[in-house]
C-alpha cells in the first residue's frame, strides 16, 4: 500500500505530474459488471482493442437493472438487490443482522472471482469494485440503522456510517470481496454517507428543492449521530427544529457553497460536519484495514468529492483521506465546467484524481471528447470510463476515442 501518495491536504497546488505530457494521463481504466464478462468470450478482446489499461469489476455492488447490449446470452441484467459478488461464507456472516446476499442471477458460485481470473488471463488487470453503505435491502429491514432527516424520515438505501454496527458491516464485505483473489487495486465507493439523492429509476424528487435545502436534508440525524452531536454540546432537540426552519425557509437564496450549509448558523453547520466526518473516517479507517490485510500493497482509489458536505456515492472529502489513499475518483459525468472545477479543486489538495466520465446519455456524443480533454488539462491524471458493458456499438467507438485522444 502506498499511503501518503495524496501530499498535502491544505489546498495547496498539486505539482505537476513528473515528465508528464499536457493533455495525456497515464492511465485509463474501464468499469464493468461481472455478468459482462461472464458467458461473453469476446468482451475481453472487445475491452483491448479500446485501449484501456485494465478494468475496474464490481465485487459488491447495490442493486441495478443494466443492460448488456453486446452480450451473446442476454441483453438486460436485473441485479434485484445488493450483493457481495464472491461466496457469501456462513462462518463469517451467520448471528449478524447486516449480512450480503449472494446475486441469485448468476449461475457462477464466485461472480467476481471467476470474472477477474478472466481478464487477468488475457492481460487485463483488475481493480475491485466495492460498494460499502449502499444497500436499499438492508436499510429496509433494519431501518434503525439507515440515514434519517430532520423530519424523521429513513433513507432506506443508506446505511449510516456513525453506527459501528454498519462500519463492521462494511468491513467484512471488504474483507470477503478481496479474500483469496489477485488484484492490481481497490476502488472504494459509498465509503461514507449518502444523502438525499437516490438516483433511482424512479426517482420522483430532482429539483423539488434548492441546493441548500437538498443538503440540509442529507444531515444524518439518526440516534448515532445525534448521540455525536451530544458530544460536542448539542441539544439534539434544538438542532432538528433548526434545521427543519432551515428546509422551510423561503427559496430564492444563492446555490450552495463548498463552506456549508445556507440558513444554518455556521457553528452549528461546523459541528454538524464535524459529526459526519468522524464517522466517516472511521469508517474508512477499518476497510482500509481490511484491505491492506488482504489486498497488501496495492493501490487504493477512494470515490470522493472535493465539497466537503458532499453526500452519496462519492462523499465529501474528509481532511485526513487524501493522504490515506493512493487516488480519488471524481465524479465528472455532466460535461459541464461544474465538473472541470470538481476536479480542479480535488487536484489542489495534491492528491492524483481520477475523472470518472461517462459515455452513457445524457452525456452528447460530441462533448464528451473535448470534456475528458479539459479533465485532464484541469488536473485529471487519470481517467475511468463508464461503462464497458453498458455502453452499445456506437457508444464503445466513443470509449476507444477517448481513449486515443488522451494517449
Amino acid at each position: 500500500m502506498v499511503t501518503g501518495a495524496g501530499g498535502p491536504a491544505n489546498g495547496e497546488a498539486a505539482p505537476a505530474p513528473a515528465g508528464g505530457v499536457p493533455g495525456r494521463v497515464p492511465g485509463v481504466s474501464g468499469h464493468a459488471y461481472p455478468w459482462d464478462v461472464l458467458g461473453d468470450p469476446a468482451f475481453p478482446g472487445r475491452v483491448r482493442d479500446l485501449g484501456v489499461d485494465g478494468v475496474t469489476l464490481a465485487a459488491a455492488y447495490h442493486s441495478t437493472r443494466a443492460a448488456t447490449p453486446l452480450h451473446p446470452a442476454h441483453q438486460t441484467v436485473d441485479a434485484s438487490h445488493a450483493a457481495l459478488y464472491r461466496p457469501v461464507r456462513p462462518e463469517v456472516w451467520d448471528g449478524r443482522r447486516l449480512r450480503p446476499l449472494a446475486p441469485a442471477w448468476l449461475a457462477d458460485p464466485d461472480p467476481f472471482g471467476a470474472a477477474a481470473t478472466t481478464l487477468d488471463a488475457a492481460g487485463l488487470p483488475v481493480t475491485a469494485w466495492i460498494v460499502l453503505t449502499h444497500s436499499t435491502r438492508l436499510g429496509t429491514a433494519y431501518p434503525d440503522v439507515a440515514v434519517t432527516n430532520c423530519f424523521g424520515e429513513r433513507y432506506p438505501y443508506a446505511l449510516c456510517p456513525a453506527w459501528a454496527e454498519v462500519r463492521d458491516y462494511a468491513t467484512t464485505l471488504t474483507a470477503e470481496a478481496l479474500r483469496d483473489v489477485p488484484v492490481a487495486g481497490v476502488s472504494l465507493e459509498a465509503c461514507g454517507q449518502l444523502g438525499l439523492a437516490h438516483l433511482g429509476h424512479h426517482e420522483k424528487t430532482e429539483g423539488a428543492w434548492d441546493a441548500d435545502a437538498a443538503r440540509v436534508l442529507s444531515i444524518c440525524c439518526c440516534p448515532a449521530c445525534r448521540d455525536g452531536w451530544r458530544a460536542r454540546g448539542l441539544a439534539p432537540a434544538g438542532v432538528l427544529a433548526a434545521l427543519r426552519a432551515a428546509v422551510r425557509a423561503d427559496a430564492g437564496r444563492e446555490p450552495a457553497s463548498a463552506s456549508g450549509a445556507a440558513g444554518l448558523d455556521p457553528a452549528l453547520g461546523a459541528a454538524l460536519l464535524a459529526t459526519r466526518r468522524e464517522a466517516t473516517d472511521a469508517l474508512r479507517a477499518q476497510v482500509l484495514a481490511a484491505v491492506r490485510e488482504h489486498a497488501p500493497g496495492v493501490p487504493v482509489t477512494l470515490h470522493a468529492q472535493p465539497d466537503p458536505w458532499a453526500t452519496g456515492p462519492s462523499p465529501g472529502l474528509t481532511p485526513g483521506a487524501v493522504r490515506q489513499v493512493d487516488a480519488l475518483l471524481v465524479p465528472a459525468w455532466p460535461t459541464t465546467p461544474a465538473s472541470v472545477d470538481a476536479v480542479a479543486r480535488a487536484a489542489r489538495t495534491g492528491a492524483v484524481v481520477d475523472a470518472y466520465v461517462t459515455v452513457l446519455p445524457p452525456a452528447e456524443p460530441a462533448a464528451v471528447v473535448g470534456h475528458a480533454r479539459r479533465l485532464v488539462a484541469a488536473g485529471a491524471r487519470r481517467l475511468s470510463l463508464y461503462h464497458l458493458g453498458l455502453a452499445g456499438r456506437r457508444r464503445q467507438a466513443l470509449l476507444a476515442d477517448v481513449v486515443a485522444a488522451l494517449r
